[in-house]
Formats: C-alpha cells, sequence, structure tokens
C-alpha cells in the first residue's frame, strides 16, 4: 500500500506519570524501543513519512527514534495529550513538501502492540473521504488508536485540543467513521509497567 497522502505521527511526549517515566523511553521485554516500534509499524502501513512528538525528557529519547523520522519536540508538553497533538497538527500541516499530505494517522507510543493490518484497516476507509477524514478504530466497540485526521479537520482540532482529553471530544462532536478493529489485537494502551 503507497499511501502517498498520508503522513505517521507518534505522540510520545508525556510524562508518564502512572507509568513510572516517559513511556517514550519505554522498550519492549526484547529491548526494542516503543517509539521506534510505532515508526516501523506506521512506515510499513504506507506512511510516506513519520513524525514523532517528544517532550519529557526529549534529550534522552530522541536517540530512540529512527533515523528514518522526523523529530519535533513540544515545549509546551506538560499540559497533556492536546499539546502534542497540536504540535503534531503544526508540524504537519507546515512541512514544506511538493505533495502535502491529505491526513495523519495518530498514534500514541504506549501502544507497542498496535498490529499494522489495524492501521491498513482505518487507512482504507479513509481513503475516499482524503481530506475530510475522522476515522478511528474501535475494539469490541471500544474507540482506540489509531485515529485518521484528514487536512481540512487540522486548523479547528488545533485551535480546540485542551488537557488530556486529545481528539476524543472532536471526534464524539463530528460524527467520526468507527472501524472495528477487535479481531486483530483488543486495542490496548500500555498505562502501568508489567
Amino acid at each position: 500500500m503507497d499511501e502517498v497522502g498520508v503522513v505517521g505521527v507518534v505522540l510520545a511526549a508525556g510524562a508518564g506519570t502512572r507509568f513510572g517515566g516517559p513511556k517514550a523511553l519505554a522498550r519492549t521485554p526484547d529491548g526494542e524501543p516503543w517509539i521506534a516500534r510505532a515508526v516501523a509499524t506506521l512506515t510499513e502501513s504506507g506512511c510516506r513519512e513519520v513524525v514523532v512528538i517528544l517532550g519529557a525528557r526529549a534529550d534522552e529519547a530522541r536517540p530512540l527514534v529512527p533515523d528514518t523520522a522526523t523529530v519535533v519536540v513540544a515545549a509546551d508538553w506538560a499540559e497533556g495529550l492536546s499539546a502534542s497533538l497540536r504540535a503534531a497538527l503544526r508540524s504537519v500541516g507546515e512541512r514544506p513538501t511538493d505533495r502535502p499530505a491529505d491526513r495523519a494517522v495518530i498514534v500514541p507510543v504506549d501502544t507497542p502492540d498496535l498490529p499494522v493490518a489495524a492501521v491498513r484497516r482505518v487507512l482504507a476507509a479513509s481513503v475516499i473521504t482524503g481530506a475530510q477524514t475522522l476515522a478511528r478504530a474501535t475494539y469490541a466497540g471500544r474507540p482506540g488508536h489509531p485515529v485518521v485526521l484528514g487536512r481540512a479537520h487540522w486548523p479547528e482540532l488545533a485551535a480546540t485540543a485542551r488537557g488530556d482529553r486529545g481528539a476524543g471530544p472532536y471526534f464524539r462532536a463530528h460524527g467520526a467513521i468507527e472501524i472495528e478493529c477487535g479481531d486483530l489485537w483488543d486495542g490496548a494502551d500500555i498505562d502501568h509497567r508489567p
């Protein structure tokens, strides 16, 4: 799948207070950085580029980001998830390119088990609506990740996202398409160290 109109975004800026430290520094049991796994998942899903949003302990996390991805540091990361989302949308919206992306597929770093198949399924549902897309994976009806945001929504969402709620309220208010992916994975993010 060659999604030339799609940029991938990994949100990895938070302090991870419930987790015991920034999740941007977390690794799988075999030592693979969660950030590297998220970048690989988005790349394998067909994203032509991937942007990683860092914040807490960004200097320590930066070396874990593969060279194929671009790092953006959210200066206001301590304000919550919405600060990372705003930094991501500003970054992908302002990137100089001869082929601007019409959609962003967004995943949090704390979903290291997210399968490529789930990302591809949600992206496939967004091809027709392109820049107007609002789509999210669901797992047994429960909202989850990835989410796909069309370019037409980036300015308003960046202007209205606040606190730790991310894009959820915006998705509900604007009738996002829900794509069931429960047959592929349980959709769980990791809030506490195993």
